[in-house]
Parts: structure tokens; C-alpha cells; sequence
């Protein structure tokens, strides 16, 4: 330690004695490498260089350096930044999505359901250049930046900064120190094949790190006669440990990146090496412990760093490093607006669904809530916008939007105990046969056949008013139970058409009413001792609300949902037949059934809130009632298993699916999830239900109440969640095992 200090103290007066005669103070400057996740290791070395009172007086930044060193040249100090980075959502910042609680409500049952989401553009579907466009993070980089919306020189940031992209065409690195910061340093961590490439002045531009990853020789060029590199990165892997098609991708794009590397350490008066062969450059979600690396390397250079200070501050006395360098903004006055990129829609729909008015003042966190609720529309791909300072001090704010095309072809993935396995298609498109408006269908193939139309049509400018069409067919097996215990299968058939006008108010409350048409039909596939085999066709005429302040769509960890219907059922024309070990029943009083019209209503609903960072409590209540059922049959409802595959369904913990019918149940369900790793979770869930509790005297069953558990893990990915579960009840005394992947149908 002592002789590292020495050696300092040397390099720093040699640099001094070259200087003196000019009387110029060296220049500091800070060089920070790309590395993905990994790159949250260099706050901790900015951290040390704030600690030691080292003034920088350049710096440049490749992919995640660029990101780092750009909010530290805009005047965000090392513990500020240390602060952002433990705060941040990096799920959410990094993911495809957006926030369910930004989509429109007529949006969210569809919204993040499928694995694969292909766009039709010039009469075919195409791959888009990266997986992630990451609209979050555009939003982030805005909110974070805004206090230098006006610098459009980043030289003059409270320190001078430049950074490191690649163009796509030429392979040569682009360095970019003028224009947008945000586009600047998005462009700068555009990984190839997971983030989408950027345009930028007439070129394309992905991830600087392919071209130079370690910008040390930027930094020497801006005027630095000191340098500190910070590299996070690995350089190429070994042989063994190239072994999917995305390394040997990574491995490839990174060859000219490892042969420059070397020279620009060479370069470097201090170099600080982080390899973390630990980690990936998608690790965010061990952010903490790369913070905590990159703290722990920090203090072990601290000497280091405070060595070159004194020794310069010996020299050339005490230089004064201001404390609060980012400017102070608040909020704006924005005088004009422009959109640009608009094709299928109109800037009156933008602007009103975004509720943007001129001749108001913003601050960041309003422009970004304006462009989250557009962008829940589900119109867009992309929303950014540029501020662009007027001479009279306005502001005029220009936003740049990429439509999604009109149509898509989505893919999933479904295996469940009870439906078996299913691959899921959907094809939506826009505007298809009137504006402001969104056609699907979506077919279930596999074990079960099920399809399913829809046509959505917004009325009025406000577009808070729909016209819902939908129509579906589902061919099923179900099994039956009695006493809890498998007795045969029916094969069952549903048809539905249905029509409903919802009126939602904003995005977390929707209203409505309307008319549905349902068929259904049950024919036994396995004989027992007791068979129903028939259909029944009825009208409800329905009334519907609807709450959802989920976070997100799979796994939230704050929010509620509530489904809630009431309708009255009418027009039956049932015709079905009791069968007993296969010889037709004909007592009236045991076969008679009511033709009578009934009442009927539901509700259920959902509330999650977190516990601390990794655990999350979540309540579920589950009610349904048929009033004046009256021994109607065939639309009961179905109690079991724990993701919602069927009609009328009613989870529960502990029984599969249809182990009981009843035409009134009321259940409580609560749950514990510990997030273990990232995306990796231990769930337990403990259930009580009771049914047949009104008007029992003319059911076939009495009131009973049952309890259940249901122990498992859970793995979040790219095909969906992966649910395996083992189950508990008390009346059946059995454990029984659960298995789901993917959303279902």
C-alpha cells in the first residue's frame, strides 16, 4: 500500500513538474467501460473519487458507463447515484412493458399474455432488431435527465462528457457528445439482439461496447492528462463456457471490442479492473451486491484516490469542487407541441388520451404519467420526446413516436393438469374495419380445442366508451368427482355470443352492461353409476364493474382487482336426461328440471400488498350465487385447482378442478410470496370455502365448508409463469400435485 502510494505521488509529480512552467493544473479524467448490470460497480469508484475531493474534469462512458458517467456529468454526485440504482425497479425499467396500471382497462386481461409478439409490416411478420425497446426506460432516462433538458452540448455539463456507440452499417465506434442525452446514451447500451437499435442522424446505432467498450482514448482526446478507467467487463469468454446460441452471438460482436481493450488500458494512470465473473450483463437482479462490489473496491482505492488529491492540492492548492452541480429545475412552461411519426393515428387522439393541454407548466413525473397513459393505448411502440427551449423561455416539446403496426401474431404456451398441453394463437389487429378500434382471434390447440372473436369499438372523442362483440366455442373434457374421487368425464361443449357497452372512467375503473347468448352441452365419455348427458341454452342479461390497480399482470405486488356481475337469466331451453348405471331415470321428483328464470351474481376479488422487498401478502375472496336455481343445472359453479382455466371456476387450494359443483360458494384464499432469487419465488396459499349455503333445501347437496393448502414454487420467464405446487385438503386428507406453465386460454 505504502509503495502504490509512492508510486502515485511520482506519476502526479512528474505530471506537475511538466505543467508547472505553464501553471496549469492537470486535468482529471474518468473513463468508464460498458458491462451491463455489471456497470452499477462504478459508483462505487465515483464514490471514492467524491471521497478523496478528486475534481473530474472529463469523462466518457460506454453502454452502462455511458448511463453512469452521463447522470454524473449532468451533476448527479456518486451517492445519489447510489441511491437511484437501489431504488430502481429493474424489471419494470428494463422489461418490453409498460405498467399495467398505464393500460387502458379494456386492455389488461390481454396485455403480457404471450411469449412471442410478431408484428405484419410490408406483407410479412418480422423480427425486430431486439427483443427490448424498452419504453420504461426511455421514460426513466427522461425523468432522470430532465434538469439538463436545455444542454444540448454535453461539453457543457458541469463536466464535459462524451460517449461511445457503434454504427451498424460500418462496425466503427460513433462518439456522440452533442443533441440528446437520452438518445445519446440509449443508443450506447443498445446490446445487440436485446435492445432494439436506434436511430440517430441518418444512422443506425447499436451498443458502443461493440466497437470500444473501455473509452479511455476519448477521454485522452477531450484534454485529460490523468486518467482513471473503471472496466466492469470479462473480455471474451472461454471456449467451455460458450455454449448457447446468444454467447456465441455475444462472443462474435465482441471480438474487436477485446483486441482494442488492450491498448486502452495501457492508457490508463490508474486502472481499476472489475471483472465479476460472477455475474452477466443481465444480473440486475443481484444490483445490491454489484453496488456493494463496486463500494468495497472503492474503499480499497480511497488511498489511492486521496494520494493523487493532496499531492496535486500540494502543488497547486486547494481547487474548489462544487456540491451541488445538478441544476435545479422543477417544472417548465411548454408554449407549443409537435408529433412526429404519426401515420395511423391523428394528434388529436394522441394529445387527448396523453391529456396534454399547452400553455401549462410540467415536471418530469406529470409528462411521464401523460406518456404512460397514451402509450397504454396500446397504439405505440415507442413514445420519446425532446424539450426544446424558446427564446421567450418557454418550452416546446416534441415527441417522436413509432406506431405499432396494426396487426400481430402472438404465440403462448399452456400445460396444465386439468386442460393438458395447449399451444395458443392470437391474431389482433387495429383498425381494421373502422378507426379507433381492435379486432382479434385467439385459438387454443392441444389436448382441448377453444377459439374465441372479439371486436372492440371506441365510441366518441373521449374514447372512454366501447362496444364490445365476442363469440367463442370451447370443446373440453372435464373430470367428475364423487366423495372427491375421479368417477368419469364429461365431454362438454360451450358456445357464447356476447354483447356489452362499458364506459370506463380511467384506467382502473370500467362499467358496463349487456346480453350473452351461452349453449352448453355435457355428454358423458366414461360411464358411471350416476350420469347427466344433455344441453341447456339460456339469455342473461347483465350488468358488470370492474377495479385493477395491479402493478402487474403476472405476479403483482401492490394493487387490486375486483370483477363483480349481476344478471338475470331467462329464456332456458334445457333438455337433459338422468341416467343411473345407464338406464334412463324417470321419477319426476328426482329428474324434473326448472325451467324457471333466476337471478345470479358474482364476485371476486384480488389484493396484494408488499410485506418488504422480497415478500408479498395477497387476499383473495371468491363469491357466486344462483338465486332461485331451483335444480337448473349446467351452470353451476366449478370449485379446484389454482389458475383460472374454465367458466364459472372457483379456485381452491387443495381439490382439482370440478371436484365440486355448487350453485352458491363463497371462498377466502390468502397467500405468502417470497421472491428467493430474481423472478424465483416460494408461494403458500391456505383457503377456506363454504357452498350450497342459500336455498339448500331444494339442492342436491347441503351446505358444506371445506379447507386447503397449497405449497409451491414458482419460476417467472420467457414462456410465462411455471407454477409446481403441492395441495392439501382437509376433507380429502390426499396431497395431490399442481403443475401450470404459461398464461392459459
Amino acid at each position: 500500500m505504502r509503495a502504490s502510494r509512492i508510486l502515485i505521488l511520482a506519476v502526479a509529480l512528474l505530471i506537475a513538474q511538466l505543467l508547472t512552467a505553464q501553471k496549469v493544473r492537470p486535468k482529471i479524467g474518468v473513463a468508464l467501460s460498458g458491462g451491463g448490470a455489471k456497470g452499477l460497480a462504478h459508483i462505487g469508484i465515483l464514490k471514492a473519487i467524491d471521497s478523496a475531493g478528486i475534481k473530474v474534469d472529463y469523462i466518457t462512458g460506454t453502454s452502462m458507463g455511458s448511463i453512469i458517467g452521463g447522470l454524473y456529468a449532468a451533476g448527479y454526485s456518486a451517492a445519489e447515484l447510489e441511491k437511484i440504482a437501489r431504488k430502481a425497479d429493474w424489471d419494470e425499467v428494463l422489461s418490453n412493458q409498460s405498467s399495467l396500471r398505464a393500460i387502458v382497462m379494456e386492455e389488461k386481461e390481454e396485455y403480457s399474455k404471450y411469449a412471442v409478439e410478431l408484428p405484419w409490416v410490408n406483407n410479412g411478420f418480422k423480427l425486430p432488431s431486439g427483443v427490448v425497446e424498452g419504453e420504461e426506460l426511455w421514460l426513466k432516462f427522461s425523468e432522470l435527465f430532465f434538469p439538463v433538458y436545455n444542454i444540448k452540448d454535453f461539453s457543457k455539463f458541469s463536466i464535459p462528457f462524451k460517449c461511445i456507440t457503434t454504427d451498424i452499417e460500418t462496425g466503427e465506434a460513433v462518439v456522440i457528445d452533442t443533441g440528446e442525452i437520452i438518445t445519446a446514451v440509449r443508443a450506447s447500451m443498445a446490446i445487440p439482439s436485446v435492445f432494439t437499435a436506434i436511430e440517430h442522424n441518418g444512422k443506425r446505432l447499436i451498443d458502443g461496447g461493440v466497437a470500444r467498450n473501455f473509452p479511455v482514448r476519448d477521454v485522452r482526446e477531450m484534454g485529460a492528462d490523468f486518467v482513471i478507467g473503471s472496466r466492469v467487463a470479462t473480455g471474451l469468454l472461454p471456449k467451455e463456457k460458450v455454449n448457447n446460441a446468444l454467447q456465441i452471438l455475444m462472443q462474435i460482436a465482441f471480438f474487436k471490442e477485446a483486441a482494442t481493450s488492450k491498448d486502452d488500458i495501457a492508457q490508463c494512470d490508474i486502472y481499476v479492473p472489475m471483472p465479476l465473473e460472477d455475474y452477466t450483463a443481465g444480473s440486475f437482479g443481484r444490483a445490491n451486491e454489484l453496488l456493494e462490489y463496486g463500494l468495497e473496491q472503492g474503499r480499497k482505492l480511497y488511498p489511492r484516490f486521496k494520494a493523487l488529491a493532496d499531492s496535486l492540492n500540494s502543488i497547486y492548492g486547494d481547487q474548489y469542487i462544487e456540491k451541488n452541480r445538478l441544476p435545479k429545475v422543477d417544472s417548465i412552461f411548454i408554449s407549443e407541441i409537435e408529433v412526429n411519426g404519426l401515420k395511423e393515428t391523428t394528434k388529436d387522439f394522441f394529445e387527448h388520451m396523453m391529456g396534454f393541454e399547452v400553455g401549462r407548466y410540467y415536471n418530469s413525473l406529470k409528462i411521464g404519467r401523460m406518456v404512460r397513459r397514451v402509450f397504454g393505448t396500446r397504439y405505440y411502440n415507442r413514445i420519446v420526446y425532446a424539450l426544446d427551449p424558446m427564446p421567450n423561455g418557454a418550452v416546446k416539446i416534441v415527441f417522436d413516436v413509432v406506431e405499432n403496426p396494426a396487426t400481430f401474431a402472438k404465440l403462448g404456451l399452456n400445460y396444465n393438469n386439468f386442460t393438458g398441453i395447449s399451444l395458443i394463437g392470437n391474431l389482433t389487429s387495429r383498425n381494421l374495419f373502422l378507426p379507433h378500434s381492435r379486432s382479434m382471434v385467439t385459438v387454443n390447440v392441444g389436448e382441448n380445442f377453444r377459439t374465441r372473436a372479439e371486436h372492440l369499438q371506441y365510441l366518441g372523442r373521449g374514447k372512454r366508451v366501447a362496444l364490445i362483440l365476442g363469440t367463442q366455442y370451447d370443446k373440453i373434457d372435464i373430470s367428475t368427482y364423487n366423495n372427491f374421487r375421479v368417477d368419469g368425464v364429461y365431454r362438454t361443449q360451450l358456445f357464447k355470443a356476447d354483447t356489452r357497452f362499458e364506459f370506463s372512467a380511467n384506467r382502473k375503473f370500467t362499467v358496463g352492461a349487456g346480453t350473452r347468448f351461452e349453449w352448453v352441452n355435457y355428454k358423458p365419455g366414461i360411464r358411471t353409476a350416476f350420469e347427466i348427458e344433455g344441453k341447456n341454452e339460456y339469455v342473461t342479461t347483465y350488468g358488470y364493474f370492474a377495479v385493477n390497480t395491479l402493478n402487474k399482470a403476472v405476479y403483482p405486488e401492490r394493487g387490486i382487482k375486483i370483477e363483480g356481475e349481476a344478471g338475470w337469466i331467462y329464456n332456458q331451453s334445457p333438455k337433459v336426461l338422468f341416467f343411473s348405471n345407464g338406464i334412463p331415470v324417470t321419477d319426476p321428483d328426482s329428474t324434473e328440471i326448472s325451467y324457471n328464470d333466476y337471478h345470479r351474481a358474482t364476485l371476486n376479488a384480488e389484493v396484494y400488498t408488499p410485506l418488504s422487498r422480497k415478500m408479498n401478502f395477497s387476499v383473495m375472496f371468491q363469491g357466486g350465487i344462483n338465486f332461485g336455481y331451483n335444480r337448473s343445472i349446467l351452470n353451476d359453479f366449478i370449485v379446484g385447482g389454482l389458475t383460472k382455466t374454465i367458466r364459472n371456476q372457483v379456485l381452491f387450494g387443495g381439490l382439482e378442478e370440478n371436484s365440486i359443483n355448487s350453485s352458491g360458494v363463497a371462498a377466502l384464499q390468502v397467500g405468502l410470496r417470497y421472491e428467493m432469487y430474481n423472478n424465483f419465488y416460494l408461494m403458500g396459499k391456505a383457503n377456506g370455502l363454504v357452498n350450497e349455503f342459500i336455498d339448500f333445501e331444494d339442492q342436491l347437496q347441503k351446505p358444506t365448508f371445506l379447507s386447503g393448502y397449497a405449497v409451491g414454487f414458482a419460476y417467472n420467464f420467457a414462456l410465462g409463469p411455471l407454477e409446481i405446487s403441492a395441495m392439501y385438503s382437509d376433507q380429502t386428507k390426499k396431497i395431490r400435485s399442481y403443475i401450470n406453465l404459461g398464461i392459459p386460454f
